[in-house]
This record gives C-alpha cells, structure tokens and sequence, in this order.
C-alpha cells in the first residue's frame, strides 16, 4: 500500500501542494496561471500550518489503517479499499452528517465551502494513476510516496 509521507523539517510553506492540489480537483479547464484561489470551489485537500515556533505543518489524509472518518461514516460514504489501502469517498452515498470531520484524529477532513453538504477529501489523485499532484510539485521533497 502507499502512503503520503511527509518530512516536516525540510517543509518551507511554499504551499505548491496546495496550490497543485487545487489545480488537480478544479472544475474549469485551465492551467495553474489562471486557477482562482479565491474562488471557493477550488479547495485544496490538504493545507499548511504554521506553528509558534515558526515552522510549517503539512497536513495530509493518511488514508490510516483503521480509518476513524470510515468507521464513523453510517451512510458507507468512506470506505477503505483493502486492495489500495486508500479510504475512498462517495459523494453520492454522503449524508452530509460530518461525522467522519469530527472524527478524524488529524483534522484533514473539512465539508465543501460551497454547499456544505459533501466531504473535501484526499483521494491520492486517483484518476491520475500516478504520485498525487501534491508530491509531484513539491520542490524541497518534504512530501513523498512510499510503499508501506
């Protein structure tokens, strides 16, 4: 199974990944020069926080072994795929409860900004088939896929 590994210390919160994960998830064609950050459909799956001594905190979906925002979900929305390893989700299944958000232990999972009714989620860039957009454009390698 992969993972999504991140090396705190060499992250600068230069915010690529997010910036490539929004580009990755956008509904409009287009490329990274005209993506509109401000626009709230454009949301990124992932962030970086900052903390009090200065460095930066990427946050990521670990797609965790025992996924609490899948045991938690009732409507079967969040799934993790014993093949991949990867916890999956179903907007169609979502009853926009957020019990997965409340439940996830590192705060990854958020609801849509727009309707408030679907889950803003990693999903390891699935449709691309290759390292997730958020890997491929960090320039200092803080993040990394390895097979775990």
């Amino acid at each position: 199974m992969r993972r999504i590994i991140v090396e705190y210390e060499k992250c600068d919160g230069c915010k690529n990944c997010s910036v490539a994960c929004m580009q990755a998830h956008r509904k409009t064609p287009g490329s990274v020069y005209d993506l509109d950050l401000t626009n709230p459909e454009n949301e990124s799956r992932n962030f970086i926080l900052q903390g009090d001594d200065g460095a930066y905190r990427p946050i990521f979906c670990r797609h965790c072994d025992e996924p609490e925002c899948a045991m938690s979900c009732m409507s079967g929305a969040l799934r993790k795929d014993p093949e991949t390893g990867l916890v999956t989700y179903d907007e169609n299944r979502c009853g926009s409860c957020f019990m997965c958000v409340m439940n996830c232990p590192f705060g990854v999972l958020k609801p849509d900004r727009v309707t408030r009714s679907k889950v803003i989620k990693c999903d390891f860039c699935a449709e691309d088939g290759g390292e997730p957009n958020c890997v491929k454009s960090c320039p200092k390698g803080a993040i990394h896929v390895e097979e775990v």
